[in-house]
């Protein structure tokens, strides 16, 4: 997609089959996952995505973002890190989920779900942004 290019809405109004363009942008967000270049020409559409009608406004408004975060507190016995885990969901779906090793070594379980609730909600934060 050449940089700059306008786009804007469809001022005739030409009908458009909405559960299909919103399936086709489902496919290509997947598809930005291995092509990070893709990115941005998707996310242009994705915001020309038809409106829901009302029979589905009211199936839409159950989505919520709702998150959990979890650690092993010194896990791995080698080098005494806890691993941190979370999970994203939007509604009853998963959208982003994260398992790694801490970078540092803990003194208590405490420290280490602050660390792992503190990566979740950096997840989180860059979700709604």
């Amino acid at each position: 997609m050449v940089e700059k290019n306008k786009l804007d809405a469809n001022l005739q109004e030409t009908p458009v089959d909405a559960t299909h363009y919103r399936g086709m942008i489902g496919s290509l967000m997947y598809l930005t996952s291995s092509r990070p270049d893709l990115i941005y020409a998707v996310c242009l559409c994705a915001q020309y995505q038809a409106k829901p009608t009302e029979k589905h406004l009211h199936a839409d408004t159950s989505m919520s973002l709702t998150a959990y975060s979890d650690t092993d507190h010194v896990g791995c016995q080698d080098t005494r890190r806890s691993t941190s885990g979370s999970a994203q969901f939007l509604g009853d779906k998963l959208v982003s989920w994260s398992s790694k090793k801490q970078k540092s070594t803990t003194i208590s379980s405490t420290e280490a779900e602050y660390i792992a609730l503190s990566g979740c909600c950096a997840q989180i934060l860059w979700m709604r942004s």
